[in-house]
């Protein structure tokens, strides 16, 4: 672990250079362009809001007991991680098939490649996390000192889905239904992942639903919300920030070894 992650310092101009480049070619060929990365997260979050606000008359959402904030900035705050998270396992999946030249040449450290995907989505992510903070600022919550949690909780997310995506990405080359997997899993998992909803709600009517504070993407969205409604402090997260790191430890053990064991393999099989 301590050797790769010297290979990534090492590294860290080809990172770089290949990240823009990859984020550049994305949208190359459509006259829009990059317009594209943030019309379809906008789109999603107005059905959402429409349908939940409007809708099903949502027009708030607890935060915390006896405290309600306003159901748009509640599903902004949980929904521009996730589609960070939603984007860098995607696209993370399928780096060494995408990048199969580059697989396939010796010289080349193929170990940088799901790094790159997951740094290429943080151009969106940027976009986004700037575009929630301009809305919160609309709202009257004021970004401050405080505001700088988001650094880390963005920095957390990045670590967590490159670990992911090192497994999930060596896995693909032999077992390419697994993209199609990942897609159902996103697809299910937004709806397990208290983003539209409140987790306090329902354990109050069913407890046994506390299981799901275990989604990993639980204590980033617990995080953004924190941070970005003003109060400044993530202490009361709790056990939510040892827990987070062991299992985020656990899956970069599995997918370094899996990586490594399987790495010599890729260019026969592509």
């Amino acid at each position: 672990m301590v050797r790769m992650i010297k290979e990534f310092l090492g590294n860290r101009r080809l990172i770089w250079k290949l990240a823009k480049n990859d984020f550049k070619t994305r949208y190359a060929g459509s006259y829009f362009g990059v317009v594209w990365a943030m019309v379809q997260p906008v789109v999603i979050v107005l059905v959402y809001w429409f349908v939940f606000q409007i809708g099903l008359n949502n027009a708030t959402a607890e935060l915390k007991e006896g405290i309600n904030v306003p159901f748009v900035l509640w599903l902004v705050s949980g929904i521009v991680p996730w589609f960070y998270f939603s984007e860098s396992l995607s696209n993370g999946t399928n780096a060494l098939l995408e990048y199969n030249y580059l697989v396939k040449k010796v010289v080349f450290n193929i170990d940088i490649l799901p790094l790159v995907k997951t740094i290429a989505a943080l151009f969106i992510h940027a976009f986004f996390v700037l575009f929630m903070l301009l809305l919160f600022a609309l709202y009257g919550y004021y970004p401050g000192l405080h505001t700088l949690w988001i650094v880390y909780f963005s920095a957390s997310l990045m670590i967590f889905v490159t670990g992911l995506c090192m497994l999930t990405s060596s896995l693909v080359v032999f077992f390419r239904d697994l993209s199609q997997i990942i897609n159902i899993f996103l697809q299910v998992g937004i709806w397990m992942t208290p983003i539209m909803w409140s987790l306090e709600d329902l354990l109050a009517k069913y407890p046994v639903l506390a299981i799901l504070k275990l989604n990993p993407l639980c204590y980033i969205v617990y995080g953004y919300r924190e941070v970005l409604f003003g109060s400044g402090s993530v202490a009361g997260l709790g056990w939510m920030h040892v827990y987070f790191w062991c299992v985020t430890a656990v899956v970069w053990v599995l997918g370094y070894h899996v990586f490594q064991k399987l790495k010599v393999h890729f260019a026969d099989v592509m």
